[in-house]
């Protein structure tokens, strides 16, 4: 089920727009200003933003920008702007589709799924039952969160991208922690790769994802 945030603050249009998302599936949260949809990103993990472009409490360019300070989460923006600069605005801003009221329901289900699909295939890795997502920096086992930190993150992430290829302690060192791993006790990889075999491993004494290519370094398989 996919999770989507719906900033809208025409009510009719709204509950219309919640009804029918909700029959096809989706989950929706609904959100009327800008500062109850940014509370609700705080809080909530979405895979697609639909919002209006004037809301009442502020300017959905505005709040555009401010997402994508923190967040690559597609954005499709509704408005009743129709000129040419409006358009060219709300892509500066950082939005992924724009599409102009009044609109037809059939064509926006179909620009969401297309946000939503483009967004999987690009900021998520799937290897067997671990799903690392870019686009929230969170780890999934059986679709489960795990809870890791920064540098474990960072570290899984790093392996998954270079699945099937020996990764050297030196290189690990180098792309994950801060000035190249220059003053970092090369001992903290295995400490990180142990932790990250409890969190991931279904047994840490036999990994299955994470190998130790003996003399060499790592290998995320």
């Amino acid at each position: 089920m996919n999770n989507i945030l719906l900033i809208e603050d025409d009510m009719d249009l709204q509950e219309g727009l919640c009804f029918s998302l909700n029959m096809d599936g989706y989950k929706i949260d609904s959100a009327k200003t800008r500062k109850e949809g940014e509370i609700l990103i705080c809080k909530n993990d979405y895979e697609l933003i639909i919002m209006d472009c004037n809301l009442p409490d502020g300017n959905g360019f505005e709040m555009c920008r401010n997402i994508r300070k923190k967040s690559q989460i597609p954005i499709l923006m509704l408005t009743a702007r129709d000129t040419e600069m409006d358009e060219v605005q709300a892509f500066q801003s950082g939005v992924d589709d724009y599409i102009k009221k009044p609109f037809s329901l059939s064509v926006l289900k179909l620009r969401m799924e297309n946000l939503i699909r483009k967004n999987c295939a690009k900021n998520k890795i799937k290897v067997k039952d671990i799903v690392l997502d870019k686009s929230n920096c969170k780890i999934y086992k059986y679709g489960k969160e795990v809870a890791v930190s920064a540098i474990e993150y960072k570290l899984l992430l790093y392996l998954m991208e270079n699945q099937g290829q020996v990764i050297s302690k030196d290189n690990i060192l180098m792309n994950i922690w801060d000035n190249n791993g220059k003053f970092v006790d090369d001992n903290i990889v295995s400490v990180n790769i142990r932790r990250l075999r409890i969190k991931i491993e279904d047994d840490s004494s036999d990994p299955q994802y994470i190998k130790t290519i003996h003399g060499l370094g790592y290998m995320f398989y």
